[in-house]
């Protein structure tokens, strides 16, 4: 490392924004993990492409790590800084740069939010399907890197399905285009989904184009009370042969009961094991009827105890609030999370070793759990007790996480759903990849980042 790094940045790049406050360290050194003490050199706020390449190759002449940052929201410290790493946050370059109506696509920069992106789809009548509760913090940048997926997966898939094209940073500080927005393109590798869900340790994305679709079409919200564990899979067998589902969302009595004292209101009276939030396509009065039928059904077969059917967009969003609400209400706990996946057709085996698991290995400990089931991807929260050490708490979450991943293996799932590994999880990627193909990933990532300077730490446990 230069002798003084950060005056040397500052010289090749006078007109960059850097941060050196200790407020401004640790607000942008950390994710939502809040597991590792901020520790940055410093945080740069580059405002456009040029700066960013200029960055990375100062990172490489005075051998400084830099950890890439967007939204911060993520779950497994992926945009953790926490020794000595230059902070590249990308939140200054978050403008849309082109949209075409013929090609269907929105190019935006790397730091506009999610949310952000839906307005500017709809104000063309398009829609970007990716979707989840994040959406007013997360980036796009961040969705990329970590191939977010969120509550409508059932229907449109994970980020990497509406990506058509990028331009990345490597680590070199070359400027990288791939796919240049072709709908078809077999000339080669294609390092566009390469990049997707790298975590930002092959390349730093600085531009993005984006496919858009159709606006959905009229839909209607249910939320359903389920008597047990068994009626998920059965449930959601049925209304997706039956309705055109949009999501389908499961949570637990717990988490409900952490939603309401968060300030959301009760729709279903009495208390239930389970509960589903379900949209579908709702077009018109046939298809409500086919879905009152449906319910009616499930009932009559003991897999639903009770329902309510939104009758309005307030109820349908409160109904929303009770799934999407559940992250935001459990971070005052600061919880222990684990974010796993299986294939659908697993789910019901799984389910049921996982619950035997959480329930012997936390005996005494809150563990609140919900998700997406109809793609296989769980959220598992362990709510630490007053009267517990952190430290204690975090190693025994470790030895229920190195369990976990051994059923998860058996099950061939993934102990990253839509999270990515970061730091939390890179001590468990072995239990989702096996050796040989993390070497070929060590290999790659070697090439892109020749001196190892882009999210060091992150993914492997080692180089």
């Amino acid at each position: 490392m230069s002798p003084n790094p950060l005056a040397e940045l500052i010289r090749r790049l006078p007109e960059l924004r850097v941060l050196t406050e200790p407020g401004d360290l640790e607000h942008y050194g950390r994710d939502w993990t809040r597991r590792w003490t901020p520790a940055p050199l410093a945080i740069a706020l580059p405002a456009s492409i040029d700066e960013v390449q200029a960055i990375v190759r100062w990172a490489n002449d005075c051998n400084v790590a830099l950890v890439p940052s967007g939204g911060r929201t993520g779950l497994s410290g992926g945009a953790v800084a926490a020794n000595g790493e230059l902070v590249l946050s990308l939140e200054r370059m978050n403008r849309v740069l082109d949209f075409s109506a013929v090609d269907r696509t929105l190019t935006v920069q790397p730091g506009i939010t999610l949310q952000a992106v839906h307005d500017a789809s709809a104000e063309h009548g398009l829609l970007y399907p990716v979707d989840f509760a994040a959406r007013g913090s997360c980036s796009i940048g961040g969705n990329i890197a970590t191939n977010a997926g969120g509550i409508r997966v059932i229907r449109y898939g994970n980020t990497r399905e509406w990506i058509a094209s990028l331009k990345v940073v490597a680590g070199n500080g070359e400027l990288l285009e791939f796919n240049r927005g072709l709908i078809k393109n077999s000339s080669g590798y294609d390092f566009r989904q390469l990049m997707i869900g790298s975590e930002g340790t092959l390349g730093i994305v600085v531009e993005a184009t984006l496919k858009l679709t159709d606006r959905p079409l009229p839909s209607q919200v249910m939320l359903l009370a389920l008597p047990d564990m068994d009626a998920l899979m059965q449930v959601f067998a049925l209304f997706r042969a039956q309705l055109p589902l949009q999501a389908f969302e499961f949570f637990t009595d717990r988490a409900l009961h952490h939603v309401l004292a968060h300030g959301a209101q009760r729709a279903i009276d009495g208390e239930h094991p389970y509960y589903v939030v379900t949209e579908f396509d709702a077009v018109d009065e046939k298809t409500q009827e086919l879905a009152l039928a449906t319910f009616e059904q499930a009932v009559e077969k003991g897999w639903v105890s009770d329902g309510v059917l939104a009758q309005s967009d307030a109820q349908a969003a409160a109904l929303w609030r009770l799934r999407e609400g559940i992250t935001e209400s459990l971070a005052p706990h600061r919880p222990y999370k684990n974010d796993v996946s299986v294939k659908v057709s697993a789910v019901p085996a799984f389910l049921h070793e996982m619950q035997a698991l959480l329930t012997h290995e936390y005996p005494h400990i809150e563990v609140v759990w919900f998700g997406h089931i109809g793609d296989g991807n769980l959220h598992i929260n362990v709510l630490r007790p007053e009267d517990l050490d952190e430290d204690a708490f975090i190693a025994q979450c470790e030895h229920v996480t190195k369990l976990l991943a051994a059923t998860l293996k058996n099950h061939g799932g993934s102990i990253s759903a839509e999270h990515g590994i970061g730091l939390v999880k890179r001590a468990y990627l072995e239990s989702t990849r096996d050796p040989s193909e993390i070497l070929l990933m060590k290999g790659v990532r070697k090439v892109f980042d020749p001196r190892g300077i882009l999210n060091p730490g992150k993914l492997f446990t080692d180089g």
